[in-house]
């Protein structure tokens, strides 16, 4: 299977996933660390993390897949939402909850 099937593979497979650097429970930057938080924040209890920084097929490939040059990403419902800072924005608008509440 190649990455690209592997990313698809993980990201229809789970509700929600952050592909980003560490783990929820030791986030290894602060984009990463501020996006745990926005879900936590949201409600959100069940999360699927990727850690890019064990795998750098999956690290390289995540950009190829969204078309988006940083990371984290997340991913509701194998649909693309952004980064933190959209995240963010999306959150201070009241979106982001509403897209969780609908899911």
């Amino acid at each position: 299977m190649d990455t690209q099937q592997r990313i698809k593979q993980i990201v229809d497979g789970n509700n929600v996933v952050l592909f980003m650097k560490g783990s929820a429970q030791f986030p290894m930057c602060g984009f990463s660390g501020r996006a745990i938080q926005i879900l936590k924040a949201c409600g959100v209890s069940e999360i699927e993390t990727v850690d890019v920084l064990k795998d750098d097929e999956i690290r390289q490939g995540i950009k190829v897949f969204s078309n988006w040059p940083t990371i984290p990403q997340l991913y509701v419902k194998g649909e693309f939402i952004g980064g933190s800072d959209i995240m963010m924005e999306m959150y201070e608008s009241g979106e982001l909850q509403q897209l969780f509440a609908a899911a």
